[in-house]
Formats: C-alpha cells, structure tokens, sequence
C-alpha cells in the first residue's frame, strides 16, 4: 500500500519522503540522548563550578588574610629595628655625655658631684619617642636619674609577668665588657600614663663603671601612632574587601575564631554563634571550629523563606590567628542556571527538528561543501593560534552561523592577543604599586634616622674647623646623608619619572669623588678600582645628583659581581665634540645570556636580597639626559657598562 502511495508522488515527493525520515528520526533520537547528556553534564559540571568557586573564594582569602599578616610581620620587624636604633642613639649620646663630664672631672675642672648632677639635668631633658625616656641607676639599683621616681630603689621592681628585669638589667651589665651597648625588652604597665594593660617597652643601656652608672633609655614600639593608625585602616580596608566578596546571588564570605566569634561578617560581626543549629538542630558551627577544614552542608531557614534551602559552606582554617575562613552559597542558586540550560535545550531540540525537516532535502545535497570547507580552515587556524600565532584570522564569508562562529572566533583571538598586552602591562604596573606602597610605608622611618644623622654632623661640622683632619669626614657624612634622603625622594617619585636638574659638572672631578668614596664601601672590599680619566671631557650641563647616583649604582653592581676581589676600571673620554663617554668594566663573574636583557626591567634581579631597581633607575636617569647606555658581558670573564651623555642637550634649554 505504501509502495503504490510513493507510485502516486512526483520524483520530489518521493525524495522528500525517503530523505526526510532519515534526517529527522536521528536528529530525534540523537537531540533526545544529547539533550539528556547535556542536562545531566550541566548539573554536574555547574555543581563542581559552583564548588571549585567556593573552594577558590575560601583560599582566596586565606591568601588575603596571609599576605596582610606575613606584610605586617615585616613591618613590625622594621619598626622594632628603627626604634632599637633610635634607642641606640640616645643612649650613645647620653653615654658621650656622662663620659665627656667625667673627663672635666677627672681632670679637676669641674667638681665631680657637680659633673654628676649637671649630666643628670642634661640627660631628664632628653625624650625617648612619646612616652619614653632616659634614666641613671646605680648597679644597686637607685635611681640617680628618673622624671618621676628619682631616688628610689627599683633593684627588686618585676613587670608584668613577674621577671626581675632590673636585676636582669644589672646583671648583663656588670657581666658584659663596660660600655657596650645592651637591649632588653619586657611588657610594663605605666600607671602614671594610665595604662590598663602592660604594653611591650624595648629599653637599650649602657654601662658606665666609674661612676657604677647603667644608663638606660626606653620607648614603646606602639607609640608610633601613624604605623598604628596605617595597620588599622589596612585591616579594614582588607576587611571591607572580604565583605564585599559575592558567592552566587546571595552567598558570601565570613571568619570566626575557634569559639564562635564572627571576625568578619557582613551583618553579623562580633557576635557569637558557636552554638547555632540549622533547620535540622545540628550545631553546624560547632563542627565547623571543632574540624577547622572541609565541606558542610545544612539546611537554613533566612527569614522571608517559607521553607529551609540546603547551603553548602567550603571552610579552610588559618592558622596564625586561629581563624576558620568560609565561603558559602545556596544549591538552588547553583541549579539556576542548569534549569535555564535544560529549557534550551528542549527549546533548540524542538527548532532543529523544525528547520531540519524543511530544509532537509537541500541540506543533503550542499552540506559537505558548505559545513566543511570553513570548518576544515577553522580548525587549521585554530591549531595556528594553539601553538602560539595569535596574528591569524578565520576568512569569513556570508552570514550564516558559521560565518558568525567565525566572527565570534576572530573577535576572540583579539580579545586574547589584547589580553596577552594588557597582562604585561598589569603586571609592570602591579610592580609599581608594590613599589609606591612599600616607598610610602617606609619612607618616613628612613627619613627619622637620616634626621638624626644630618643633625649631629651638622653640629660636628660646626664645633670643627675647616683645617682640621676630621672635618673632611663629618662633611662627607653630611652630603651623603643629604643625598641619601633625595635617593628616598627618587623612590618614591620613580613612578612619576621626575626631571632632572641640569647643573654645570666636571665629570672628572665628580667621578674621582664617587670613587673616593665606593672604594670605602663593604661591597668593595678587596677590589682595586683603576682610572683612566681623559683630560679633554670637561664639563658637562647634567643632574649632579643623578649622575652620582647612576656612577654608584654601576660601581656597587661590579663590586657585587666580585666578592673574591677584582679590578674595577673607570674611564672617561670623548666619541666626539658634543658627547661624553664614560666606561666601567670589571672582572667579576658577568651577566648570563637568558639574564642581560632583563638586567634593567624594574624588580629584576639575581641578587639574594636586591630590589631590582638599580639597573632601572640608572636607564631611566641616562634616557632622560638624553643619553645611551650599553652593556657587554661574558660569563666568567667580567661586563663592561658604557654610558653616551651629550654635553649640552637641546632640551634642558628649552623654556
């Protein structure tokens, strides 16, 4: 019956209903077995999504919470140093002070008693930081010299955990070789300043044994109130960031300790909930302190919710606060998106089936050509682009999906050669916040000690005579301490690339003095520097300053290269009239190959403890006078750093 109703049908019917059979039946079957797989893949594929994200949100703040700790560790180590040294320097002042009146007594200049009590005047006016100060005992422990307690007898006084610290004082004192220069470090709760809780207080002394005098200075590392301040916006700024974090729609990221306290919580913070239950009674915070890391689920009831929805929480613990780091989310969140795909998918089925049944019949006679000639040249620009060319493009042509798949394509090739460009230039820029934030944390307590240094030279220099030996020395400490506070400035400006200064310069003159001094410097221990200065270079409009500091730079580095001992040459000449040259080669161990064209990118170094940034700065001071500098180097025979510097450039003239 069916053969004599196809008898009946013209040609294409007849292929119509041969070809349309075959065609629509697989596509049926097959969207029906892939749309299954598709709906069962998404599931799961979205769930383990869902868990690595919540996975990578837990120990991404883990690594935020470490990165704040392990950065504040180092910047309480810096501020105990810089008050030790700071410590350090009013004791050896006092120090200087009590020896240089005992002198005038000794020498009966002055009557001892009154060298005493006219040292202890001097010394009560002395402060220590904001609280602290200098005082005298005796190795009986009396108190010559105090603010508050002068007189008294403190041999037996404890701090807070009960330590003999005076006694511990003297008996370090009386034991080490008179004179040098001690630390100790105890909590002690002043009442006087009202404190309520012991505070941690660094005292260094010194010993004085011809009068029995231990002469002692003491500060509070906390009492650096901009450090403190700093610490705390930083931790609020890092907590405002964690709670700001979304998981999903509705999930986010929370802390606690071990006993329950919210750390951080975007509603709930310092409350406890060590005992909370979900909807099915389980202390589910209990468990979480009690395992510290893992997977939970519960159901909880939010308010507005008619009904409980299951949560997954991922939690990871961190260990130097003692800290459980969660991140979680609601299932239902998770499924959202699958249940938008299933409808997709049934939705797509149905269309396919529709479109393949009318256009089946032409279909069967043009789809080789048409599907795989552009799919055959897709694939082959998709394998160029997977061994690294990212420059070739799929030719498109017409306006169909597959044209569109390629534009799609294309435009994603570009998104990931811009990509490719913007990561580097992230990463510089990642670099040079690094920079700013660390030149900015540091800077003033670099600049507290240079203070320091720059006013005692100044008073040397103006208590010695310009003829005396000494004077040469203190001058020189005092220049370089001036041009240690512009290298600070420099590092903090190195961002905004500052100008340089232009002066007039004897090239000569200024390289002798920057080997007169390297040669003193402990990096140049054992190495010879060698001068060849031509005497037709002269002088030359250049930054001083900066040209000082490139000429260092470079010096240092050689030293560096020889630790054994080596040669060091420095000299100067002219390629031509409107140009100076100036060389430095060594005999240290050179630049290897992968090495010498990444020596001046910034924060690229091969040294244990370098920052990188040397080389950089140099390059940059050289560019901007306008100037070339090259170097050349073999592994094992030593590198030789040229620098081109034009005499008179065009551009310093220019108003």
């Amino acid at each position: 019956m069916f053969a004599g109703f196809l008898n009946t049908l013209k040609l294409r019917w007849k292929l119509l209903f041969l070809v349309l059979p075959l065609v629509i039946a697989p596509i049926v079957i097959v969207a029906g077995i892939v749309g299954y797989i598709s709906n069962r893949q998404a599931y799961l594929g979205i769930s383990q999504t869902s868990r690595d994200d919540l996975q990578h949100m837990a120990s991404f703040t883990t690594d935020l919470l470490n990165s704040h700790y392990q950065q504040f560790q180092v910047y309480r180590q810096d501020r105990i140093r810089i008050l030790n040294a700071d410590l350090a320097s009013l004791v050896d002042l006092s120090y200087n002070l009590v020896q240089a009146e005992y002198k005038l007594a000794e020498f009966g200049t002055i009557d001892p008693a009154l060298a005493m009590n006219e040292v202890g005047n001097l010394l009560r006016k002395i402060n220590a930081g904001g609280s602290g100060y200098i005082y005298v005992m005796t190795s009986r422990g009396e108190l010559r010299v105090h603010v508050a307690r002068e007189g008294d007898n403190v041999i037996n006084e404890h701090d807070g955990t009960g330590r003999y610290f005076i006694r511990e004082m003297r008996d370090s004192a009386l034991r080490e070789k008179p004179g040098a220069l001690l630390y100790t470090t105890y909590p002690w709760r002043n009442e006087v300043l009202g404190d309520i809780y012991p505070r941690e207080k660094t005292v260094a002394y010194r010993y004085f044994k011809k009068w029995d005098w231990i002469i002692a200075a003491g500060g509070y590392l906390e009492e650096n109130s901009d450090a403190v301040n700093f610490e705390r916006r930083s931790f609020a700024e890092l907590k405002e960031r964690i709670k700001s974090k979304r998981v999903g729609a509705t999930g986010y990221i929370f802390c606690m300790d071990r006993k329950g306290n919210f750390t951080i919580h975007p509603e709930s913070e310092g409350k406890n909930f060590y005992d909370s239950r979900d909807s099915n009674g389980n202390a589910f915070i209990r468990e979480m302190c009690e395992k510290k890391s893992g997977w939970i689920r519960y159901p909880w009831k939010n308010p507005g919710d008619s009904t409980p929805r299951m949560k997954i929480v991922r939690y990871e613990y961190f260990e130097p606060w003692d800290w459980i780091v969660a991140a979680g989310s609601y299932e239902d969140e998770f499924y959202r998106e699958a249940n938008s795909i299933k409808e997709s998918i049934l939705f797509s089925t149905a269309l396919l089936i529709l479109l393949a049944g009318a256009f089946s019949v032409s279909m069967v006679y043009r789809a080789s050509d048409i599907i795989t000639e552009p799919v055959t040249h897709m694939i082959e620009v998709i394998r160029k682009i997977r061994k690294g060319n990212l420059d070739v493009r799929v030719d498109v042509s017409g306006q169909d999906e597959i044209a569109e798949m390629g534009t799609a394509f294309n435009r994603m090739a570009d998104i990931i050669q811009r990509n490719r460009e913007m990561e580097a230039t992230l990463a510089q820029q990642g670099k040079m916040a690094s920079l700013g934030v660390l030149s900015s944390g540091v800077a003033h307590e670099i600049n507290n000690p240079l203070g320091v240094i720059l006013g005692y030279a100044a008073y040397l220099e103006a208590k010695l005579a310009e003829d005396d030996q000494n004077y040469r020395y203190v001058h020189e400490i005092k220049r370089e301490s001036k041009r240690c506070k512009k290298i600070v400035q420099d590092l903090l400006s190195y961002a905004r690339t500052p100008r340089p200064l232009p002066e007039l310069v004897n090239i000569n003159e200024l390289l002798s003095q920057i080997v007169d001094f390297s040669a003193n410097h402990t990096d140049m221990r054992n190495v010879k520097i060698m001068t060849d200065f031509s005497p037709d270079v002269g002088i030359a409009y250049l930054d001083g300053d900066q040209m000082r500091q490139v000429a260092i730079n470079i010096i240092l580095n050689s030293g560096g290269a020889m630790p054994d001992g080596g040669e060091l040459r420095v000299e100067t000449g002219m390629p031509d009239e409107r140009h100076v040259r100036i060389v430095f080669s060594d005999t240290g161990c050179g630049i290897p190959d992968e090495s010498i064209e990444r020596i001046f990118e910034p924060f690229y170094t091969t040294k244990s403890r370098g920052t990188g940034l040397g080389l950089a700065i140099t390059r940059q001071i050289v560019e901007q006078h306008h100037g070339e500098i090259r170097v050349e180097s073999k592994p094992g025979r030593g590198t030789m750093v040229t620098l081109i510097l034009p005499v008179e450039p065009e551009e310093f003239f220019q108003i």
